[in-house]
């Protein structure tokens, strides 16, 4: 039995036989086969040229018929690389004399490569990015079927992977994957997003995870403690599945709370709304009591397709969700991609530093035409439901103004065209940055309201990459600095009497709860398998006891103190919260 330990972003705990996904982005784990085994690696491998050839032949075609033959040169690298014999025997030889696996065989000698071109001078070291390409395409056609499979399983499995792209997670089979452990990220990268929405439980941050399981392994995956116990006794299996019992029964108490609102035991009225990526996940909003969506983001019509979304594509979405959810709030938050999502992984350039390059509002005006099309959609399927729209990443006032000119256009077109459309969609911003924070009484005057995004709030104000599991454990909303430019954005709403709600992962964590009310929030956003912990909460304690709980955690000058502190006054206020 070995013990791993995380980042714990994903509450609960999962006993299942591990599944592996070895992933083309990052490293492949050194798996070693019978020596007998080691023929039929070589012939993997020689299909996997053999395709990927194929697949290059038919891009330089295709880009030559659009963009010249001179562009379309740039596959021909490509190609001497595929048919390069010493670069074959290379290849050949670490299986062999390894007795290794095909992928191992090509991440470990294409790396190799692209560590030779990095030393050379730089007309030649940008050739680095081209051997990567390759070393893509290869695994991508070794590893392929395996990666598709986790999209139908038979029974029910804990994925273990390096990382995990936005697509992968979003093709994950939502009734069999009971578990996910991941080498990479942090409390709020995108797969610890996707494990909260699905309410499975997940941890990350666990640095080699990869290289310690096998296919086939049984794990216990808690993603309370944030720990992974690999082979596990008997002992402590059934320690687990009494945990699990317990979970149970706390989460099937809640559901009593379904239909009653969301009010404080001394009267004050909270909005408590849940978050989505698919518009089939609003049934789940709805059967755990949440009053409507407080984001929905749009991201995953581009995750899902190799082809950008249509109009229609959009509407359609966007109707769907409407339907369901009735006259309840709809905000829908414009596309925010760039970073960690969709573009890089398409980019023949990637960013050096996306997270503070062209993301999110910036990307959209760059990329004109698509955020028009988006908009469209949005104003079209107004018409049908209680729509807002919210602005990601705003950082300045020019670029709310633009955005908002941008809508303004919108409306005007379709009002040409004679389309069936709304011309008041309240519009919003998403408050992420300090900058945004600081000028929040100057937004006020340019906005129908707030919310905070606090997930890239804290990774701007702590300089803290939050998909980074080397720095994670410095990933915390608990921080002194975050929580004083939450309370100044929360008093610039009630000063201008514009709403604020909070919509990052801090608003699904029942240990900041009563800190947000005590600091003025009345409306929450969060994971829809956290809504009835939250109103649990908002349920059983007055106002004054928030406020003397936030006016405490302000005088503190550490993370650690803030923490400490909630979780006690939490399980002192509500004894059955934060079970574990």
């Amino acid at each position: 039995m070995k013990v791993k330990k995380g980042i714990g972003v994903s509450g609960g705990a999962a006993i299942a036989s591990a599944i592996v996904l070895d992933t083309e982005e990052f490293e492949i784990p050194e798996r070693h086969v019978p020596v007998d085994n080691t023929k039929a690696e070589l012939d993997r491998l020689k299909r996997a040229i053999g395709v990927s050839r194929k697949e290059i032949l038919d891009l330089r075609k295709r880009t030559a018929e659009k963009l010249g033959k001179e562009t379309a040169g740039i596959f021909d690298f490509h190609l001497g690389l595929l048919d390069d014999k010493q670069l074959f025997k290379q290849f050949s030889e670490t299986i062999l004399n390894g007795q290794v696996t095909a992928e191992y065989a090509v991440a470990n000698v294409l790396r190799g490569y692209a560590g030779d071109f990095r030393q050379m001078p730089e007309y030649l070291a940008e050739r680095v990015k081209d051997v990567y390409d390759v070393e893509k395409r290869l695994l991508r056609n070794l590893i392929g079927q395996r990666r598709q499979s986790l999209k139908h399983l038979t029974r029910n499995a804990a994925v273990i992977a390096h990382d995990m792209t936005p697509s992968q997670t979003a093709g994950l089979d939502r009734e069999h994957v009971v578990g996910l452990a991941i080498d990479a990220g942090g409390p709020t990268s995108h797969t610890a997003i996707v494990a909260k929405a699905m309410d499975i439980p997940a941890v990350v941050g666990l640095n080699d995870v990869t290289a310690e399981v096998s296919g086939g392994d049984r794990v216990i995956i808690d993603g309370s403690r944030g720990i992974v116990i690999i082979d596990p006794d008997e002992e402590t299996v059934e320690r687990y599945r009494q945990i699990a019992v317990r979970q149970s029964e706390f989460l099937h108490s809640l559901d009593a709370l379904r239909e009653l609102p969301a009010i404080t035991s001394d009267g004050h009225e909270v909005r408590l709304q849940g978050n989505i990526e698919f518009p089939y996940e609003v049934r789940t909003v709805l059967d755990k009591g949440g009053q409507g969506i407080g984001l929905y983001r749009t991201e995953f019509l581009f995750l899902g397709s190799d082809v950008e979304p249509t109009e229609d594509d959009h509407y359609k979405a966007y109707c769907d969700v409407l339907e369901e959810c009735g006259e309840r709030p709809v905000a829908i938050r414009t596309i925010d991609l760039g970073a960690d999502k969709f573009t890089q992984a398409r980019a023949r350039i990637p960013e050096r530093n996306p997270f503070l390059g062209l993301r999110s509002i910036r990307y959209c005006f760059q990329h004109l035409q698509m955020f028009k099309t988006q908009l469209r959609a949005i104003m079209r399927a107004a018409v049908r439901g209680n729509i807002s729209v919210m602005f990601p990443l705003i950082t300045n006032l020019l670029e709310m103004r633009q955005a908002k000119t941008i809508v303004r256009d919108v409306v005007e077109d379709l009002e040409e065209e004679g389309i069936e459309h709304r011309n008041d969609v309240p519009l919003g911003m998403m408050v992420e940055t300090p900058s945004a924070a600081l000028q929040c009484d100057g937004f006020a005057r340019e906005v129908d309201f707030f919310s905070i995004g606090t997930n890239d709030l804290v990774q701007y104000t702590l300089a803290v990459d939050r998909s980074n599991e080397q720095v994670a454990p410095m990933f915390t909303v608990a921080d002194p600095a975050v929580l004083r430019l939450i309370q100044e954005i929360i008093r610039a709403g009630q000063r201008h009497d514009v709403p604020v709600s909070l919509c990052g992962e801090m608003a699904g964590d029942p240990i900041y709860t009563i800190l947000l009310l005590g600091l003025g929030l009345r409306s929450f956003s969060c994971s829809p398998p956290a809504i009835p912990e939250i109103k649990k909460i908002i349920r059983s304690v007055t106002m004054e006891q928030a406020v003397k709980v936030a006016q405490r955690v302000l005088s503190f000058d550490s993370d650690k103190e803030v923490v400490n502190f909630l979780r006690t006054e939490t399980r002192r206020i509500v004894p059955e919260a934060l079970v574990e």
